[in-house]
């Protein structure tokens, strides 16, 4: 049987992959071992790695690698703490294959130690475009990967563009969209909310009437503007003052410059009609998605999972540059006025047709079964 070791490192990892992690853990020809990491071990970014366990998911090791600051410098660092760390539990797990997901700097480490180690790489969620440094590292994981499971079309001719071989490149779609199919097909609804009041901070709202979703991250590209431009973001909603929900931001650099810049807001206007959240379980969070008038900010769910579902999303500054979109999809800049304007818009329209652009639902199960079955070397060349 190969050994498959999926390596997690955020909440955005977790929701990338669990499907396929589902999929391997029930497919008879492969084992799922799983390292947990960087900001999933930690709790002011919601302890993922409880919500792991709770899904039933047994870490067989876990990993401390985030330099905390969250600067460019910091960054670097927890990368280069985490290729400290990871060959020693490569080393003690032994795996057949790693799967490396997405873009992030734990993401780096993971497929350099991998490779330099000569074991196979697979690379979910490649060949896509977008803003920030995720766009270069995301192609930097290409070049060093073995095995690559593209979202879309697209993606795929892209990764075949930059010199890897086709019969390597596998169109899967994105497993992330697995777990919106599966709720969509089942009731679709909200489900309980008991854990509106129990879980958070901030005002005390109900989900009876038209909802905002907003998840805001810094840029890294644009690092030092992160507060101005959450301020703005803040501005809008104290003028659209609808209920809203909103996450706190992730690990990447500037984290802390909007985290500041929402506690402000926070303790001087005291918004009875935002309530804030360090994390979601994933359903929970495909959910408020489903149900939401409008889902704001720069996060590549509401892109992603959003055009499966058709919610409206007004995508808020660089961060999506360029990724392939539905049309469910309004951009708006960092000004006020523009993203209500963009949010006005979206709530008049409602609903959009689902897109699958990302995806049908199926994609755990294709990679699982990649997995098992195609050749995995490591030898490389390009393809042209």
């Amino acid at each position: 049987m190969r050994k498959v070791c999926v390596i997690i490192g955020s909440r955005a990892n977790y929701s990338s992959i669990k499907s396929a992690m589902r999929a391997v853990r029930a497919h008879p020809d492969l084992t799922l071992q799983l390292v947990v990491g960087a900001s999933a071990l930690l709790d002011r970014f919601g302890s993922v790695v409880e919500v792991i366990e709770a899904d039933g998911f047994e870490p067989n090791a876990r990993v401390a690698m985030i330099v905390e600051g969250e600067t460019p410098g910091t960054m670097a660092k927890s990368t280069g703490l985490g290729l400290l760390e990871l060959p020693t539990i490569f080393e003690m797990l032994k795996p057949d294959v790693v799967v490396s997901v997405g873009d992030r700097f734990e993401t780096m480490a993971t497929a350099v130690a991998a490779a330099y180690m000569n074991i196979p790489v697979a690379h979910t969620m490649g060949g896509e475009i977008s803003g920030t440094i995720d766009e270069s590292i995301r192609h930097a994981v290409t070049k060093l990967a073995h095995v690559h499971f593209p979202a879309n079309a697209q993606a795929a001719s892209r990764i075949i563009r930059m010199g890897e071989d086709a019969d390597r490149v596998h169109v899967v779609g994105c497993p992330r969209v697995d777990l919106v199919s599966e709720i969509m097909r089942t009731d679709g609804g909200l489900g309980p909310t008991e854990w509106l009041e129990r879980e958070g901070a901030g005002a005390h709202i109900t989900l009876d009437q038209p909802f905002l979703l907003v998840s805001q991250h810094p840029v890294t590209t644009e690092y030092g503007e992160g507060e101005r431009q959450i301020g703005e973001t803040l501005a809008a909603l104290q003028e659209l003052r609808m209920p809203t929900i909103m996450l706190w931001p992730n690990a990447d650099a500037g984290s802390e410059d909007i985290a500041r810049g929402m506690r402000k807001f926070r303790e001087v206007h005291r918004p009875e009609y935002i309530r804030f959240y360090k994390n979601f379980p994933i359903e929970t969070y495909v959910r408020l998605m489903i149900g939401s008038a409008c889902a704001i900010g720069n996060s590549s769910a509401p892109v992603r999972e959003g055009a499966f579902i058709g919610v409206p999303t007004v995508n808020v500054g660089t961060r999506q540059q360029g990724r392939d979109r539905g049309a469910n999809v309004l951009d708006a800049g960092h000004d006020r006025a523009e993203i209500v304007a963009a949010v006005r818009r979206q709530i008049s329209h409602g609903r959009y047709e689902s897109d699958h652009l990302y995806g049908d639902g199926g994609a755990g199960p294709r990679i699982a079964d990649v997995l098992a079955h195609a050749p995995l070397r490591v030898q490389k060349r390009l393809a042209y």
